[in-house]
């Protein structure tokens, strides 16, 4: 065995996988990484058959990859990593393009979803405190929809795919930074910290501030938040998405977020298309959108009828995510006369959240666009490779030589 073959298995545990994103921790090997390639093969007993894989630009120790195709309750499957000094480049799956208004993340030449961080104002004759940047719109569907909507009539503080605190307190103070014509509060984009194409994923690390609007003198800066978006490079028609925010709040004081029906986690105002005659909602627990409101779930179904067929979104929340399973804000079927579609993971719904000065504060979440419909059970078993991934056990000594 080489010096640089690193061997190990992965165990797919108590549970069935199927083209599963999973990471290999090199940190404790002693490898030499810097100005090595990582190949990696996958290894049966007379073949070894390449397997794509990318070090984390974040984290240069930590190898992804994709378990590929069906894995079966309690199946292993073994591999060898080699570092190179060069090798064949594998071209990127997801590509990044951006322009001077959105980062847009694209597949096979179709879009998958546009960050907008440069302000986008409201319609013309409407209120310009409605305006807002750091925001996911549109998110498309396999089959080329548009799942998301911004600034509905109804709502123009509604933008597509963002995570709205809505009450908040400082020093005693509330502050509103969701609803915008308050004049309380905003979030504003203020810099990328990373953009990063792989054959195994793409995406980008996005810098964005809550503005607090009524500080005595300047406006100030009530929380940092870190937004790392991450496209998986799946074939097959399904997209998965990990969204993971994590906030950190600069004052001394700190913020107390309030315990209320809005506010956090992740939400998602639906395409004008959904309402409550042609759409449904599904949560882990079995309840449908009559019931689903305030209760907990470790994942949520939204699916309907599309001008491309009928398609969803499964909507996955961490273990690691405050209050899991996590409280959930689902509009009822009678919100604006047509039941149209909100969904939330609303972390602080029955529980208020101090956060401290200078400490992180992190929120998972991975999402499933397909075409088609989705079983309980597919989404239960996407729901588990997020939350409990393949086990990785080193066949290679723990510390080379």
């Amino acid at each position: 065995m080489a010096q640089s073959d690193v061997r190990f298995t992965v165990l797919a545990g108590d549970y069935a996988r199927r083209d599963c994103p999973m990471s290999v921790d090199l940190s404790g090997l002693g490898l030499e990484l810097q100005n090595k390639v990582p190949q990696l093969s996958l290894v049966d007993k007379k073949s070894e058959t390449p397997v794509p894989c990318q070090l984390e630009a974040e984290s240069s120790a930590r190898l992804w990859f994709i378990v590929s195709g069906e894995m079966q309750k309690g199946a292993v499957r073994s591999y060898v990593l080699r570092l190179l000094d060069s090798v064949a480049v594998v071209p990127a799956g997801v590509r990044v393009s951006r322009n001077d208004e959105a980062v847009t993340l694209m597949l096979d030449g179709k879009p998958l979803l546009r960050y907008q961080y440069r302000e986008v104002l409201p319609p013309e004759g409407i209120d310009p405190l409605f305006r807002r940047s750091g925001f996911i719109h549109p998110l498309w569907s396999p089959a080329g929809d548009v799942l998301t909507r911004i600034q509905a009539p109804d709502h123009y503080h509604h933008y597509g795919l963002w995570g709205p605190w809505t009450k908040t307190h400082i020093n005693g103070r509330e502050v509103d930074f969701w609803n915008l014509n308050s004049g309380q509060g905003t979030v504003r984009f203020a810099d990328f910290l990373s953009m990063t194409e792989g054959c195994v994923y793409s995406g980008f690390s996005a810098l964005q501030q809550h503005i607090d609007f009524g500080n005595k003198g300047a406006d100030q800066i009530a929380l940092n938040e870190m937004l790392n978006i991450r496209v998986w490079n799946l074939d097959g028609q399904i997209r998965l998405l990990d969204y993971t925010s994590i906030l950190n709040c600069p004052l001394a004081s700190g913020i107390l977020l309030d315990a209320y029906r809005y506010g956090g986690g992740i939400g998602f105002r639906a395409t004008e298309h959904w309402n409550r005659d042609n759409s449904i909602t599904l949560t882990s627990e079995g309840l449908d959108r009559k019931q689903a409101d305030g209760t907990r779930a470790r994942w949520c179904v939204i699916e309907g009828e599309l001008p491309g067929g009928r398609g969803g979104i499964l909507f996955m929340s961490h273990p690691s995510n405050r209050e899991f399973p996590e409280p959930m804000r689902v509009w009822p079927e009678d919100a604006n006369q047509r039941g149209d579609v909100y969904f939330e993971f609303t972390p602080i719904r029955h529980k208020e959240w101090r956060l401290q000065r200078g400490k992180n504060y992190s929120q998972r979440y991975r999402l499933l666009l397909y075409n088609g419909k989705l079983s309980k059970e597919d989404a239960e078993r996407y729901w588990s490779e997020f939350a409990y991934p393949p086990q990785v056990v080193f066949v290679t000594p723990a510390k080379l030589k």
